[in-house]
């Protein structure tokens, strides 16, 4: 399985290019392009606009932007795919960062005839900033600027400068026409003879997943969802999703926050009993030692376990229409299965991810802001950096009196960001730009 967001400028054709994805590997139903061919009619389309297989709100259709994060499934005989299909307005960055918050790889499109934009830089920094390691550059509307290699290399140099810094895995360029389907699924060749590499969709099928070692047993991590009593049972059961590293039958380990160990009994998946258990694995461990464990509670290995601490420094993306973070606000933290109170103590400062600059003059973060804040949690919280784990070093924040989820949050590393302030801001508690 790969997960891959969309991302870019609005115009720049992600949605196209997922419906060509989706027509030429063949998984669009004779029905859906029926009806997208009669929709494009209706509108006075002269071709069918493959855009319409994403764009399903009557008011992206209407605008002919994204607002809502479009999913959509397609398989080859090689690889499963989960594609999301992200809003590239500036207005609509909280839905970007849901859709992009679980991917592998993150597409960014360009378009030829306007190089690289604000909007392309905006979400490229945000798909570094959420731990996703692949980008793939897609040159889009080649037929526009004639198919010119020299475009396709001056904005590959471009993009290439500003994400120079951002620390990715993989950055990767490719030149396509999703409108006529040249180098998406099939070799352009025939219009761009200069460009060896892969198609788009063969480019994909090689690329490795984030999680490249999912069966890593450093960083055995299994938040308790559920703790199964059976009555007159011997043992209690304690049930969740693997959310990184790995367990065997005999691994010592440690319940936290409560900081007591015993030793993994047995291991039981949804087919049976098993003898390695690791992520995403729903799994139900049963331990040698009745101990108190309840929903919320984090088992680990022994030896290797996260840090748990009442004060978080983390990265928030505020997504309430209603309402700005500000320190001394409260609010419910929903962190893997555990739910505790949260305070903001501090707006450390706000980003602007267009020029990745940092103001710590702002106090405050409204609708679609991203900034650093300093929280206080009612109750000892086990986390990981979220560089580390991107399951236990994530979040969300709640509204008491709504129930509304009115913000995302990934933990920083502690250590890692006191080492990289000057002395400067250790006193005042910023950070470098």
């Amino acid at each position: 399985m790969l997960r891959i967001a969309t991302a870019g400028s609005v115009d720049d054709g992600k949605s196209t290019l997922i419906g060509r994805l989706l027509y030429d590997a063949k998984t669009v139903q004779d029905d859906q392009l029926a009806a997208i061919t009669d929709a494009s009619r209706r509108r006075g389309d002269a071709h069918t606009d493959l855009s319409l297989l994403t764009d399903g709100l009557r008011a992206e259709r209407e605008q002919g932007i994204t607002i809502d994060v479009a999913y959509r499934y397609f398989a080859t005989p090689r690889r499963t795919f989960i594609v999301a299909d992200t809003p590239g307005h500036e207005q609509y960055t909280r839905n970007m960062v849901t859709g992009a918050s679980t991917a592998d790889v993150a597409m960014v499109l360009v378009d030829a005839r306007k190089g690289v934009r604000e909007q392309s830089r905006r979400h490229a920094f945000l798909a570094a900033l959420l731990g996703i390691p692949h980008i793939v550059v897609c040159v889009n509307k080649m037929d526009l600027v004639d198919h010119d290699e020299r475009v396709f290399a001056s904005i590959a140099e471009d993009f290439a400068a500003f994400a120079a810094p951002l620390g990715l895995t993989t950055l990767a360029f490719v030149p396509i026409s999703a409108l006529n389907g040249d180098n998406v699924v099939t070799p352009g060749t025939a219009r761009m003879p200069w460009y060896t590499g892969p198609p788009l969709l063969g480019l994909l099928e090689d690329m490795p997943e984030a999680d490249a070692e999912p069966r890593d047993p450093v960083g055995a991590r299994l938040p308790v969802q559920y703790v199964i009593r059976p009555q007159g049972g011997e043992h209690r059961y304690y049930a969740g999703s693997m959310a990184g590293g790995g367990l065997r039958p005999g691994d010592a380990v440690t319940v936290l926050p409560s900081g007591r160990t015993s030793r993994v009994l047995a291991l039981t998946g949804p087919d049976g009993p098993v003898e390695y258990a690791y992520p995403p694995m729903p799994v139900t461990v049963t331990l040698a030692d009745q101990l108190d464990v309840s929903r919320g509670d984090l088992i680990c290995r022994t030896g290797d376990e996260p840090p748990t601490a009442r004060d978080l420094e983390a990265t928030v993306c505020w997504m309430s229409e209603h309402g700005r973070l500000r320190a001394g606000a409260t609010y419910l933290l929903k962190h893997t299965t555990r739910t505790v109170r949260a305070r903001v103590t501090d707006v450390r400062h706000r980003l602007d991810v267009n020029t990745l600059a940092t103001d710590p003059r702002a106090d405050e973060l409204a609708l679609n802001d991203i900034g650093r804040v300093a929280l206080r949690v009612g109750a000892p919280l086990p986390h990981d950096p979220y560089r580390r784990n991107r399951a236990t070093g994530a979040f969300i924040l709640i509204d008491e009196a709504t129930d509304n989820t009115v913000a995302a949050g990934i933990i920083l590393d502690m250590d890692t960001e006191t080492a990289d302030r000057g002395p400067d801001d250790h006193h005042h508690g910023r950070e470098h730009t």
